[in-house]
C-alpha cells in the first residue's frame, strides 16, 4: 500500500485511471517519478490550456515572487488586480464590444458559479434557475442544484431545490427542438413553472459528455430570455479562454450574457483563479454581502495578466481553429475505418467520441495509458473519450496522440471481436 492509499481520502478519482506519480511537466508532456513521459490529452480538465509551465507565463511569476510581490490581499487593492483589470478590460473586453464589471469570489469555478446565481436571485427578486440536461456546474450545493448527474447530486445529503432542469439541445433527438419546449413552459400559465432569475448553460456541456449547443441554438436562448426578462448566465469555466478557439465561447453565435463565470485557464498556469462578469447594472451586491478568503489570489492575477499576452493578435485563435479540423477528420477516419459505432462531436480543440458500446470509452483511456497518453472520459456513464489537449500544442505532438487514439481504439475492437469469436 503506498502513502496515498494510506492517508488520502478513498474520493480521490482521476489517479485510479492515471496510477503513476508525476514529478515534472513541460508544454504537452508530463514525467512520472520513473522516468516514463505521457502525452497530455487531459490539460489539467482544461486548467493547462497554455500547457504546462510556459515560459511566457512561468517568467513574470517568478520575477513578482523573486520581488517579494504581494501574495494575499482578500479584496484590497493591489498592483497585481490593477492590472489584471486594466489588461482583461483593454485585450479582451473592449475589442469585443464587451462592457462587464469584474467579482473575484474565491479560487474556483464553483465559487464563480455561485456567487453568479446568488447574484441573478437578488437582482431580479426570483428564486427558480433553469438549467439543461447533463449540465455540470460545480460541486457545491448551490452548484450541483443546477447539475444533472445524479450520482454527483446524490453527494449533497440534502435536497436540492428552486431549479427547473429542461432538455438541451439534441437531448430528445434531433427531430425534437427543445427550446420549443422551454418557451412553451414559460409561456403557458399551466406549466407549473414560474419566470426564473436565470438561465445557465454551458455552450459545450465538457463533463456531460461534450454536448454541443449550435449557434442557432444559443441565439434562440439568448432572444428567449430577454423576452421574458431572464438573465442569461453562461458557465464558461472549462470551454472558455479559448477551447473553443475564440477567447469566450459564446462569441461565435454573437450574443451577449448577463453574467458570465470563468476559471481553470484564466489564471494561465494552474493557479486558482476565478471571475464572474456581470453586466454593470447588474451589480447591486452591497460591500462584503459575498466574499471569500481567497479572493485575492495575486500570484494569479500575475499569471492571468500573463495570459492574455495571447489574445493581443488572433493567432492562437486560427490555431485552434486549424487543429479542431485536424483532430475531426482524424477521429472521424478511426471509427469509420475500423467500423465502430461512434459519434464524434466537439468545437475547438475539446472533442469527444461517444461509444455505442458504452464501455468502450473506458477501455480505450486505458490502452491509451499504456501507451503514454494521458485522456479522460466524460458523460453520465463515462461512455465519452474526451479530447482536451492544451491550446498550443504542436502538430507533431496533436497527430502522435491522435496515433496512439488510433491504436488502442484497434486493440480494443480487435479484442472485443476475438472474445465474440
Amino acid at each position: 500500500m503506498n502513502i496515498f492509499e494510506q492517508y488520502e481520502s478513498e474520493v480521490r478519482g482521476y489517479c485510479r485511471n492515471f496510477p503513476a506519480v508525476f514529478s515534472s511537466a513541460k508544454g504537452a508532456w508530463m514525467t512520472d517519478t520513473g522516468g516514463q513521459r505521457y502525452l497530455d490529452f487531459f490539460s489539467g480538465a482544461g486548467v493547462l490550456n497554455y500547457g504546462h509551465n510556459n515560459d511566457r507565463i512561468k517568467q513574470p511569476l517568478i520575477r513578482y515572487l523573486l520581488g517579494d510581490g504581494i501574495t494575499h490581499t482578500l479584496d484590497m487593492y493591489s498592483e497585481a488586480k490593477q492590472r489584471f483589470i486594466q489588461r482583461f478590460n483593454d485585450v479582451v473586453l473592449k475589442p469585443r464590444g464587451l462592457s462587464y464589471k469584474f467579482q473575484f469570489p474565491g479560487p474556483t469555478g464553483t465559487n464563480a458559479v455561485e456567487a453568479a446565481l446568488k447574484l441573478a436571485r437578488k437582482v431580479t427578486g426570483r428564486q427558480t434557475v433553469v438549467n439543461f440536461t447533463n449540465a455540470f456546474h460545480g460541486m457545491t450545493l448551490g452548484s450541483l442544484a443546477v447539475t444533472g448527474n445524479s450520482f454527483k447530486r446524490a453527494g449533497a445529503g440534502v435536497p436540492l431545490h428552486h431549479t427547473a432542469a429542461v432538455p438541451f439541445e439534441g437531448y430528445l433527438g434531433e427531430e425534437i427542438d427543445t427550446l420549443e419546449y422551454l418557451e412553451a413552459m414559460l409561456i403557458d400559465s399551466g406549466s407549473g413553472m414560474e419566470i426564473p432569475a436565470a438561465v445557465i448553460v454551458e455552450t459545450v456541456q465538457a463533463e456531460g459528455g461534450v454536448n454541443v449547443a449550435s449557434q442557432d441554438w444559443l441565439k434562440r436562448l439568448r432572444d428567449i430570455t430577454k423576452q421574458h426578462d431572464i438573465l442569461l448566465i453562461v458557465d464558461d469555466i472549462q470551454v472558455g479562454c479559448g477551447r473553443t478557439g475564440a477567447f469566450f465561447s459564446f462569441e461565435d453565435a454573437g450574443i451577449e450574457p448577463d453574467i458570465i463565470t470563468l476559471s481553470k485557464s484564466l489564471s494561465g498556469y494552474g493557479l486558482p483563479l476565478a471571475l464572474v462578469l456581470m453586466k454593470p447594472e447588474l451589480d447591486l451586491w452591497s460591500p462584503g454581502e459575498h466574499n471569500g478568503t481567497f479572493r485575492g489570489h495575486c500570484p494569479a492575477f500575475v499569471t492571468a495578466t500573463a495570459a492574455l499576452d495571447f489574445w493581443t493578435d488572433n493567432a492562437l485563435e486560427m490555431s485552434v481553429r486549424k487543429k479542431s479540423k485536424l483532430v475531426e477528420r482524424r477521429l472521424n477516419a478511426m471509427v469509420q475505418d475500423q467500423e465502430i459505432e461512434a459519434d464524434v462531436r466537439g468545437r475547438g480543440l475539446i472533442w469527444g467520441v461517444e461509444f455505442t458500446d458504452r464501455a468502450m470509452a473506458t477501455q480505450v483511456s486505458k490502452a491509451c495509458f499504456e501507451r503514454g497518453l494521458i485522456i479522460e472520459t466524460a458523460g453520465i456513464d463515462d461512455q465519452v473519450l474526451k479530447l482536451l489537449p492544451s491550446l498550443t500544442i504542436d502538430e507533431a505532438d496533436l497527430n502522435h496522440g491522435l496515433d496512439i487514439i488510433e491504436q488502442s481504439m484497434q486493440a480494443i475492437a480487435q479484442a472485443d471481436t476475438a472474445q465474440i469469436s
